[in-house]
């Protein structure tokens, strides 16, 4: 598995410079400072390039699932209307993949070296053609990890990504929004239960003392090689979640390889940086 911090190249739907002009060029103005220079992916509907775009499991595979999601389904006609076919895209920008027929989202895949971690709302989503068991089997297989880590879904709220709870640190522990620390006894213990059952460490990100939803946005950072770019909601957290990413980041603090951008625009959407980006390893 190729995770975020060997990627080192960065793109982003172009629907962001249509539809977010100056987060847009915020976001490339940030980038271009660190000598990063982004690519923008033709043939989408909507910004969540994380959501549709393929898993990359090593330099030459790209996984391509069933991009499916519950929440573009059903009647409504402009939700229909916002889904990308992810082999449109990858056939516009030449890049061969691997399809496989399990029903999921790139932002509902955070990765280490050896380990992905989901939220439980995959096995509701697969439920027609897998028992759970037989897709852990599968998810080891196509993803080529020793670890499948299923985590409780929030289902306040409905997209159901881990990339809105949970980040890794490095290939044994996880940083965790702290709003999740606080909000609901039982789904903490749920989800420590979970890291603990893989032998996982974890740390909170505590950006107030009294966390907030909103604050789960800090969590959904952008990570390759290179930076870490964290969102800025122009709020009194902003300062804190700086702090306490650098400090668990500590590899890139030391090379001033971390920095802010304002994704007000984006959070408003729910959605963060990377939601928005999708970040492969050249």
């Amino acid at each position: 598995m190729i995770s975020d911090k060997e990627t080192n190249k960065i793109f982003f739907s172009n629907r962001l410079k249509l539809d977010f002009p100056n987060t847009c060029a915020e976001i490339e103005q940030t980038l271009n400072s660190y000598g990063i220079t982004p690519d923008f992916l033709p043939e989408t509907k909507d910004i969540w390039a994380r959501d549709y775009m393929p898993i990359q499991t090593s330099k030459d595979m790209f996984i391509e699932y069933r991009y499916d999601p519950d929440y573009l389904q059903g009647t409504d006609k402009n939700r229909r209307e916002l889904k990308t076919y992810p082999d449109i895209v990858c056939d516009a920008i030449k890049l061969p993949t691997k399809k496989i027929d399990i029903i999921l989202d790139g932002g509902n895949v955070v990765k280490s070296k050896n380990t992905i971690i989901l939220t439980d709302k995959v096995v509701e989503e697969n439920k027609r053609n897998y028992s759970k068991h037989q897709l852990l089997d599968k998810l080891h297989e196509v993803f080529q990890v020793d670890k499948v880590v299923l985590i409780p879904w929030d289902d306040k709220c409905e997209f159901g990504h881990s990339d809105g709870m949970l980040r890794f640190i490095n290939d044994d522990t996880v940083l965790i929004s702290g709003f999740y620390d606080t909000t609901d006894i039982e789904f903490k213990e749920y989800l420590v239960k979970s890291l603990k059952r893989a032998n996982l460490k974890w740390e909170w990100l505590r950006c107030s003392n009294n966390e907030q939803e909103k604050n789960i946005a800090y969590i959904n950072f952008l990570q390759t090689k290179d930076l870490i770019l964290i969102p800025k909601l122009n709020a009194d957290e902003d300062d804190k979640a700086f702090e306490q990413i650098s400090k668990h980041y500590n590899d890139y603090t030391m090379n001033n390889k971390i920095a802010q951008v304002d994704m007000t625009e984006i959070v408003k959407m729910k959605g963060a940086l990377n939601c928005i980006s999708w970040t492969i390893k050249q």
